[in-house]
């Protein structure tokens, strides 16, 4: 059989999902210049959705600025353009749907996997102790609580391994149980949690390849067996790519106001040197040039990641 006969997967379906709690930096411009890239390297189609499940975090103003940036840097959505941002309500906009939650919700409470947790964030900080991230020690998971405003609400996670491939690390295995706890879905204040809603969000819009920063790959685990637990026939691809770093332990941050594309757009920069600046920073490229957008789905490094994805539909 030749490398170009056999079934082949369909084209990939990825998102770039900015968080609107502040402006955009050159590290959601890398998150865009391997979304764009690989998934049309593959032939593929990039969904734009914005996260603002977190009502206390979130602006209507950052969201606008985050399209305005968006736009001027040249990086074009298949679904749903920017434009129907400015419309009113929106598919891609977290905030309305929330219908869409709740009714994911209602699939694991007739499972018997949700229940109220009386629990704040310091208290499960007190139970964890030394480790990576918090861990949630199941105090509430058998007092039967009523779900009421102002307790978060949990999702009984089963004690087993996850396994997948990511494109860029290999073989993974993680043991969600073990590093998070029964999973935080609707937090004390009412939002709901990134790690849920991302998961309801990428069964529902069909997306097969999550495009996103190493800073997440630890969580790709509990976003799989949520999926499965709502019924997801088949699991998305994901690829984990590099963050740029201001030191070396620490990434670029909205919450600390690092320097923004708006910043860089108000110094004279033009889009192509930030995108270039922004691909270099991760050794996409080798030295610091001007880099259009419909040239990133060219960078060999890319081109290659597509390549890999493309192989694994051949048979």
């Amino acid at each position: 059989m030749s490398p170009d006969s056999g079934f082949r997967l369909p084209p990939p379906v990825t998102r770039f999902a900015p968080a609107p709690t502040g402006r955009l930096h050159l590290g959601h411009v890398v998150n865009a210049i391997y979304v764009w890239g690989v998934t049309k390297a593959a032939g593929g189609s990039v969904l734009l959705r914005v996260e603002d499940h977190d009502r206390q975090r979130s602006r209507r103003e950052y969201e606008q600025a985050l399209l305005e940036d968006l736009e001027w840097l040249g990086f074009v959505p298949d679904d749903p353009p920017v434009a129907a941002f400015r419309g009113g309500r929106c598919h891609g906009r977290q905030s309305d749907r929330g219908a869409l939650y709740e009714s994911a919700l209602n699939v694991l409470r007739r499972a018997g996997r949700v229940y109220a947790c009386d629990c704040s964030r310091a208290d499960v900080f007190r139970a964890s102790g030394e480790g990576a991230e918090l861990r949630y020690p199941g105090t509430c998971r058998e007092l039967q609580l009523p779900e009421v405003p102002g307790r978060g609400v949990r999702v009984r996670l089963d004690n087993g391994v996850e396994r997948f491939d990511d494109l860029r690390h290999g073989p993974q295995a993680q043991r969600p149980l073990d590093q998070c706890g029964d999973l935080l879905v609707r937090d004390r204040d009412g939002n709901w949690t990134y790690q849920f809603v991302a998961s309801v969000d990428d069964f529902d819009q069909g997306v097969t390849l999550v495009i996103r920063g190493d800073d997440l790959l630890a969580s790709t685990g509990r976003q799989l067996q949520v999926a499965r637990l709502l019924g997801r026939p088949s699991p998305p691809r994901f690829l984990h790519h590099s963050l740029v770093m201001k030191s070396p332990t620490q990434k670029l941050s909205k919450a600390d106001g690092d320097t923004s594309v708006g910043d860089l757009r108000a110094s004279g920069l033009t889009a192509t040197e930030v995108i270039g600046c922004a691909a270099s920073l991760v050794g996409l490229t080798d030295r610091e040039a001007s880099l259009a957008t419909a040239d990133v789905a060219h960078l060999p490094p890319l081109v290659r990641l597509a390549s890999t994805l493309s192989a694994l539909g051949r048979v």
